[in-house]
């Protein structure tokens, strides 16, 4: 077994495909209307609070919108200001495709042992206030880049909350506003 096989058996199986596109809405359309993945739940500027970019101090003023495929999640992530970022790293290097793949993972330091162990950089982390911790690496390859996360239980119910409603969904409001935590 190689050493990314063996990571990929520590961490966990992939749960998320995340996108940074040129065109936000141009992607949303594509994935709604002509993969049929929906509804999206948007989070306008994420409370994002100790990020880091290449461990300095950063400020990432970013929006994402996530729905599910059957069990995957698909995001898609929008940046609103110039701070260093994975995210502004993409499109400042003409990138549109895949961005990153997440894991979501129980001991966040572990994880980013594992993932150091085999080559990877962490690239940008932070925290979403009061609901977890992120890391992006850069795994080396020409591949998308690797986050784990590690979510606090209500984030968690948020996450099946939209899961559910991607089973019933009949294509209607394609983009909706995550709403308070006493729906999910």
């Amino acid at each position: 077994m190689s050493l990314a096989q063996s990571l990929a058996a520590q961490l966990g199986p992939i749960e998320q495909l995340a996108y940074v596109p040129s065109s936000f809405e141009a992607s949303l359309d594509y994935w709604t209307n002509t993969m049929g993945v929906g509804p999206f739940f948007m989070i306008e500027h994420m409370p994002l609070v100790d990020t880091k970019y290449r461990g300095e101090p950063t400020v990432i003023d970013s929006s994402v919108a996530l729905a599910y495929w059957g069990n995957m999640q698909i995001e898609l992530v929008r940046q609103h200001n110039d701070g260093r970022s994975a995210y502004k790293d993409w499109l400042d290097a003409g990138r549109d495709d895949l961005h990153h793949v997440m894991c979501r993972i129980d001991d966040i330091e572990a994880a980013r042992a594992q993932c150091e162990g085999v080559g990877g950089v962490a690239v940008t982390e932070g925290r979403l206030l009061g609901s977890g911790h992120f890391i992006y690496f850069d795994m080396g390859g020409p591949g998308p880049m690797l986050e784990i996360v590690w979510m606090e239980p209500a984030f968690q119910r948020l996450f099946a909350f939209m899961r559910e409603a991607a089973r019933d969904w009949n294509g209607q409001e394609p983009l909706r506003a995550v709403p308070p935590e006493a729906d999910w």
